[in-house]
């Protein structure tokens, strides 16, 4: 459970970091695409949190 409760801790404060490769890449995908504004939105908040996640859980077992 310890576990768990570090990747999140972890990823907390990646979250701030990665958001801006996050945009950088939906804005290109969105330019490539012509995905509308609500899909590039939620694009970017996804890509941010999987982004954190990867790198999280990287730093935590890897």
């Amino acid at each position: 459970m310890i576990e768990w409760v570090l990747l999140l801790v972890y990823t907390s404060v990646l979250l701030l970091f990665f958001s801006y490769p996050a945009m950088r890449i939906a804005q290109w995908l969105s330019d490539r695409f012509g995905l509308s504004p609500r899909t590039y939105r939620v694009l970017t908040l996804g890509l941010t949190i999987l982004f954190s996640l990867l790198i999280a859980a990287y730093l935590r077992y890897g």
